[in-house]
C-alpha cells in the first residue's frame, strides 16, 4: 500500500489497541493505514521523524468553549489545536438552539480542526460570562427550550453529540433541579446523552447524580468543596461510587473553578481516576489556571497517573462517551488523526483553581498533529 504520511520511530501509546511501544504510524486516504515497525515508504510518502516523542491517537478535549466571537467566553479553536495538540474539540453548551446555526456556519464549518458540540438546553446558550458580568443561563426558566433543543439536535446530528445543562448556584441560581430535569427529558426525546455541569449548591451533587443515566457525563467531577466528590476524611462519597457503577461518566472539566489538587489526590488514592480528562478552556482560564489540554494532562502525570491511563482519558474514553468509535484509536480505517508530544522532565510550575501550587517533574508539550492524514506543526 502507498502511504501518504509516516510518523517514524515514536513511542506509540494507543490504549484502544493496548499499545505502548516504539513503532511507525502510517496514514493514507485521510485514515490510519497501519502501525508497525519499519513501515516501507513510497517515493511520494512524507516521512516525519518523531523519534524520542510520544505519538497518540488524536487527542480529544471533551470540554471546551470555542464559539469565538459569538459568546464572550469563546476562544480561538486553532489556538487550542496548536498549543494543546488537540484534533477534536468538543464545545460544551456555548450555543443553545437559538444561536447554534451561527456557531455551525461561522466556526465549525470554517475551521480545519474537528469541532463537535453539546447543545445547551438554554435557548441562548451561555450568554453572560465575563470578568464583570456573570449571569447563569439556567437561572431563567423562561430560557429552557426543550422543543427547540430537540429539533436543532436532530437536524445537526453530524456535529451535535448531546445536550448540555449547567446547574449550581452560579449557573442556575435557585432553579434547583428543574433545568436538569428538562434537559434530561430533551436528551431522552432526542436519543442523546447529557453533559451536566455542577458548581456550588443548590442543588447538591448527590441529587444531581441521581438524575444521570448510564452514558451521561458529569463534568467538573474533581471540583473542590462544596459539591466535591471527596469527603472531609479522605473517602469518596458512596453516591459517587454508585453513579460510576451504573455507568455515569466522570470528566474533569478543569476550567477556572473546577479542579483541586487536594480532591484529585484523594480520588486517586481511593482508586477513582477520572474517566475523561478535559480542560474546559475558555476566555477566563486560557491564561491560567487551565491553559490547555496538555497542561491538564500534565497535572495528572505529576499526581502519579501512568502515561497510558492519562492518554486513555483523552483518546478512547472520550471517543466512547461521544459515541465515535472512529476517534481515539489507531485501528486501521480510523480517523487519520494523531498527536505528537514531548514528555519533558524537569521542574514545572502548576496551579489549581484554589491557588495550590506544585512543582511537577513532568510536562507534555505539543510538537505536531495529524488531522485527516495531514501533518500540522504544534506549539
Amino acid at each position: 500500500m502507498d502511504y501518504e504520511l509516516i510518523l517514524r520511530g515514536g513511542r506509540v501509546v494507543s490504549p484502544a489497541q493496548g499499545l505502548d511501544a516504539v513503532a511507525d504510524v502510517a496514514f493514507a486516504g485521510g485514515k490510519v493505514a497501519a502501525v508497525g515497525a519499519a513501515l516501507e515508504a513510497g517515493l511520494s510518502t512524507e516521512v516525519r521523524d518523531v523519534s524520542g516523542l510520544v505519538v497518540t491517537p488524536g487527542l480529544i478535549d471533551l470540554h471546551t468553549h470555542v464559539y469565538d466571537g459569538g459568546t464572550s467566553l469563546g476562544v480561538d479553536a486553532m489556538r487550542l489545536f496548536r498549543r494543546g495538540a488537540v484534533t477534536t474539540l468538543v464545545d460544551t453548551g456555548s450555543a443553545g438552539p437559538g444561536n447554534f446555526p451561527g456557531f455551525r456556519a461561522h466556526v465549525i464549518e470554517r475551521l480545519p480542526v474537528r469541532i463537535l458540540a453539546y447543545l445547551n438546553i438554554s435557548f441562548a446558550g451561555i450568554y453572560g460570562f465575563s470578568k464583570r458580568i456573570m449571569v447563569g443561563e439556567s437561572g431563567d426558566m423562561r430560557l429552557m427550550a426543550p422543543v427547540d433543543t430537540v429539533a436543532v439536535a436532530r437536524a445537526n446530528r453530524d456535529v451535535i453529540v448531546g445536550i448540555k445543562v449547567r446547574v449550581g448556584r452560579n449557573a442556575s441560581g435557585f432553579s434547583g433541579l428543574a433545568p436538569l430535569q428538562i434537559a434530561r427529558a430533551a436528551a431522552e426525546e432526542a436519543g442523546m446523552p447529557m453533559m451536566v455541569h455542577i458548581d456550588e449548591p443548590p442543588p447538591m451533587l448527590e441529587d444531581v447524580l441521581a438524575l444521570l443515566r448510564p452514558g451521561d457525563v458529569l463534568t467538573h467531577c474533581f471540583r473542590p468543596f462544596p459539591n466535591s466528590p471527596a469527603t472531609a476524611d479522605g473517602r469518596v462519597h458512596d453516591y459517587v461510587l454508585k453513579a460510576r457503577e451504573r455507568g455515569v461518566v466522570f470528566d474533569i472539566g478543569h476550567g477556572m473553578g473546577s479542579f483541586s489538587f487536594a480532591v484529585a489526590r484523594t480520588m486517586l488514592a481511593n482508586g477513582f481516576p477520572p474517566d475523561c480528562i478535559s480542560s474546559d478552556v475558555h476566555a477566563l482560564c486560557i491564561e491560567g489556571p487551565a491553559f490547555d489540554l496538555l497542561t491538564t494532562l500534565s497535572k495528572f502525570l505529576c499526581l502519579g497517573m501512568p502515561l497510558g491511563q492519562v492518554v486513555e482519558a483523552a483518546t478512547v474514553a472520550p471517543a466512547r462517551a461521544l459515541g465515535r468509535p472512529d476517534l481515539g484509536s489507531f485501528a486501521p480505517g480510523a480517523a487519520g488523526d494523531a498527536s505528537v508530544v514531548a514528555l519533558e522532565t524537569g521542574s514545572f510550575p502548576y496551579v489549581d483553581v484554589v491557588g495550590e501550587r506544585i512543582d511537577g517533574p513532568l510536562r507534555l508539550s505539543a510538537r505536531g498533529m495529524v488531522l485527516g492524514g495531514v501533518w500540522h506543526p504544534g506549539g
